[in-house]
């Protein structure tokens, strides 16, 4: 089944959000941040996701439901390492360095827009007749 229908701009914003995450993880990474395994599993689930996304977007309602799930994984996940060694903290205030401050904030924003780009894309979907996608 070929179906095609054009992107919407919460869409865009729900695929876009988990590859900046990725990309905000290779910069913690890249920033000298130890991770427990090679490479990074953030960047391999992320990058999945969005090609997830991308190839349910046009067949199913609850597409959007993947990114927010991303961002909240990297949301939750940011507050308790946070909270357990303050680690993520550490990188967000630039007590590890501004390469890992530049990657954690860039992580983060790509987690949020994740987030409310697929919770905007499953309520316009919501309201959009099947027939007209």
């Amino acid at each position: 089944m070929n179906v095609k229908s054009p992107w919407i701009r919460p869409e865009i914003a729900a695929v876009t959000g988990p590859l900046v995450s990725a990309a905000g993880i290779a910069t913690l990474w890249a920033a000298g941040i130890e991770f427990p395994v090679y490479p990074p599993p953030g960047i391999i689930m992320l990058g999945t996701g969005a090609v997830a996304f991308t190839l349910m977007r046009p067949r199913l309602r609850w597409a959007g439901a993947v990114p927010v799930a991303l961002g909240l994984f990297i949301q939750i996940g940011f507050m308790v390492e946070g909270i357990v060694s303050g680690t993520g903290f550490a990188n967000l205030t630039g007590d590890a360095g501004t390469g890992a401050m530049i990657g954690q904030i860039v992580q983060q924003l790509g987690a949020v827009t994740a987030i409310v780009g697929g919770v905007i894309t499953i309520k316009t979907r919501a309201r959009t007749p099947a027939h007209t996608r």
